[in-house]
Parts: structure tokens; sequence; C-alpha cells
């Protein structure tokens, strides 16, 4: 049985806080996550916006770099700059 539930953030809040004043946790947060405790354990990560845009950036970028590597050995085609 596990007794610890890993937070991956560093601010918390419970379903009450956030039903009560959800835009004050919002502002509160800024850019960083918040971790939403339902009987202190982590239910749902609340993000701004601007965050959730930026990690899906950055998912994105992993996801191209995996194609960079699978295609890294494959057959070369040479092209010249101007015909782009």
């Amino acid at each position: 049985m596990e007794i610890t539930h890993p937070i991956y953030a560093e601010t918390t809040v419970s379903m009450t806080d956030l039903r009560r004043n959800p835009a004050r946790i919002l502002q509160d947060a800024g850019n960083m996550p918040v971790a939403v405790l339902n009987h202190n354990k982590p239910a749902a990560y609340l993000l701004s916006a601007r965050a959730y845009e930026a990690l899906l950036d950055r998912l994105e970028d992993a996801e191209l770099v995996e194609i960079v590597k699978q295609r890294q050995d494959g057959k070369r085609i040479k092209v010249k700059l101007e015909d782009l």
C-alpha cells in the first residue's frame, strides 16, 4: 500500500478551494502548475493556457526529434537552397 503520492507541482490546492475561487488560484499560480488534491492525493493538475501551450510545443519538438532520429540513416537527397 502506497502511503505517499508524488506531487509534481510546488503549489497545491484542495478541490474545495478550487471551487471557491478558481480565478485567484490561476492568478497566484502564474505560469506554474498547481496540483489539485482530493483527499490529499493529486487528482489533477491545473495549468495556465500559456504553460499548456508551451508544454504542447515541447511535446511537438520531442516528436520531431524522434522523426529525425528514425530518418537519420535513410536515403539522402541533395537539394539546392534556391530550389526550396
